[in-house]
């Protein structure tokens, strides 16, 4: 059996079957809603049911509270309709028409800036374009059927390998593959296969407002694309970015960005560590990195934010900046850079 489901805004319909979430039926058919993980885990697909029934997927409580699905709530990605639907969402904007596709790709280089974080490279085929929007992401196809998704962290523009950062999380799949902590381990040369690209998260060009980017940890990569494709095409925006992380070494390109705020006018780095030791000798910002925002910038009003990294960081930034410092609510565009552990049955 099939539902139609309908856009109140737009107007626009699709039809879901039995076997597919909202999510995957509207994209079939061209709809574009906003989403992230896909899996249920960091809320970025979150709209509500206006009217109709469905049923959702396993799913984290930080993503759909039992509260927020008591009030209509939804997560397109992991929902199926028990009837037809009337739903609010915001429907994403200058996505354009790229094609998802299947790439083989080579391993080019594997670098380690830090003890867990490896930068890897991919070369393409020859004769192979792939084409992306600045911010998205791709996930690698495994033998045994498991994906696992990570952004690309070079611009569209970049004519050499797609560039990817890995945290290595012990016990990982992918990442102990890469890091040698299982057998085999992954090394320069290898062939690789990836589905792509992926995701909502990517500038919108058509807002002149000041941007603040907010990275913790890897969840820097995305925004390194955003920020090297603005600097290619000369955008004028203002721009701050807050990079957060427990260590001074989780900020693995940290004189990159200190490069950027010498080369790219209207720019201010800001990186913020949150459990630095005495060994570290840290002199600069301290705690959370949302709050450093909040700190700088008690209304948010005039900005559009760009936020990536964890889910808990993504979820209390969206709605601290929210609560706090009446930034609207269509101005917070999110990467959650979601694992196994951050989907808790619901």
């Amino acid at each position: 059996m099939s539902h139609q489901v309908t856009l109140k805004t737009s107007g626009k319909q699709f039809t879901v079957t039995q076997d597919e979430t909202v999510l995957e039926a509207a994209l079939r058919q061209g709809i574009k809603l906003p989403y992230g993980c896909k899996n249920g885990a960091c809320g970025s697909c979150k709209g509500k049911v206006l009217e109709g029934q469905v049923s959702h997927d396993q799913h984290s409580e930080s993503a759909l509270s039992k509260a927020d699905e008591t009030a209509g709530g939804i997560l397109f990605c992991c929902s199926h309709p028990q009837s037809d639907l009337l739903i609010e969402a915001r429907e994403v904007q200058g996505a354009g028409d790229i094609a998802i596709r299947k790439i083989p790709c080579r391993v080019n280089t594997i670098i380690k800036p830090s003890d867990d974080v490896a930068i890897l490279k991919l070369q393409l085929p020859a004769a192979e374009r792939f084409q992306f929007l600045a911010g998205q992401y791709l996930e690698f196809l495994l033998k045994d059927g498991q994906r696992r998704a990570y952004s690309i962290a070079t611009a569209p523009e970049h004519e050499g390998p797609l560039e990817l950062h890995i945290r290595h999380l012990p016990g990982g799949v992918f990442t102990d593959f890469v890091f040698g902590a299982a057998t085999p381990a992954l090394k320069e040369k290898d062939i690789l296969r990836f589905e792509g690209p992926l995701g909502s998260f990517f500038l919108r060009e058509d807002s002149k407002k000041p941007i603040i980017f907010v990275a913790a940890g890897t969840g820097f990569a995305p925004i390194k694309s955003i920020i090297e494709q603005m600097q290619t095409k000369k955008m004028d925006r203002p721009i701050k970015l807050y990079w957060g992380g427990k260590r001074p070494s989780d900020l693995y390109l940290h004189d990159l960005c200190k490069t950027w705020e010498q080369d790219i006018p209207d720019f201010q780095y800001i990186p913020v560590i949150s459990d630095g030791l005495p060994e570290d000798a840290w002199q600069g910002r301290t705690g959370f990195v949302h709050l450093a925002v909040i700190d700088d910038h008690p209304s948010l009003k005039d900005f559009q934010i760009y936020a990536c990294g964890a889910p808990v960081m993504v979820n209390t930034a969206r709605e601290d900046f929210s609560s706090k410092c009446h930034l609207p609510e269509e101005e917070f565009f999110a990467d959650s850079f979601t694992s196994a552990a951050d989907l808790a049955t619901n």
